[in-house]
């Protein structure tokens, strides 16, 4: 007797809990295959992305060179949005220092977003998996005691079925939530350095072009003062 045999032997609770049980397998390892694909090609993108922007001489050329290589865009909403003009609302309060820690805030937890996706469905899958298949293991056992009370004697064929149900349903939880598991934590170790180098990336821009405003604005502030402010200050060193 197989698998199969002892399924189709359950009623519709037992059978409901192996087709989640299926639905949670496979679900899990499309988000593991997917992800594993998605983090490989960005982990290369992002070196080459971030190495490209710094050999660019100006910030849009930077802007070309890491669009050819950021696949998966996770670096360039980083360089676009530190060229976003937030003049005239709220966001553009402050100092350009302050709006540029809001900007690339902003679009750093945009692309954080994005290389966590389906990292819960993973972590939901390990830890809820095990307790559907002992639902289904219980349920088993219940079916069990009462073909055993039901026949009035103890015999191996009453209780083998409802017994090899619930035994198959305790293996299936397991095997269903151990690569669930193990894909998130692997997943979430490339995710973490990923992550570690685009809040450098995006530190290391930011002190850039503040260091750009910085040096440009004593350039703009040492112009020759307009010619009512050299009248105002005559006349006021004249005045007794």
């Amino acid at each position: 007797m197989n698998a199969f045999d002892l399924l189709r032997q359950g009623d519709s609770l037992s059978q409901g809990v192996a087709l989640a049980l299926l639905a949670m397998s496979v679900g899990s390892w499309i988000v593991i295959l997917w992800k594993a694909w998605m983090l490989l090609r960005a982990h290369r993108d992002v070196a080459r992305s971030t190495a490209a922007f710094w050999q660019a001489p100006t910030l849009s050329d930077g802007l070309r060179a890491v669009q050819l290589f950021d696949r998966e865009v996770l670096v360039a909403p980083l360089v676009e949005a530190s060229q976003v003009q937030t003049s005239g609302t709220l966001a553009g309060a402050g100092d350009r220092s302050q709006q540029l820690t809001r900007l690339l805030r902003d679009a750093l937890h945009a692309v954080l977003l994005k290389l966590q996706a389906g990292q819960v469905l993973l972590a939901t899958v390990g830890s809820t998996a095990p307790f559907v298949g002992l639902l289904g293991t219980v349920w088993g056992i219940y079916h069990a005691l009462m073909g055993i009370s039901g026949a009035g004697q103890v015999s191996i064929d009453k209780i083998s079925g409802p017994v090899g149900e619930a035994l198959i349903m305790t293996a299936a939880g397991l095997a269903v939530a151990i690569p669930a598991v193990l894909g998130y934590n692997i997943l979430g170790r490339y995710i973490g350095r990923i992550e570690a180098d685009l809040e450098g990336f995006a530190r290391d821009l930011r002190e850039l072009l503040i260091t750009q405003t910085i040096t440009a604005g004593p350039s703009q502030g040492e112009r020759a003062p307009s010619g009512g402010s050299v009248v105002h200050a005559v006349t006021s060193v004249g005045a007794p």
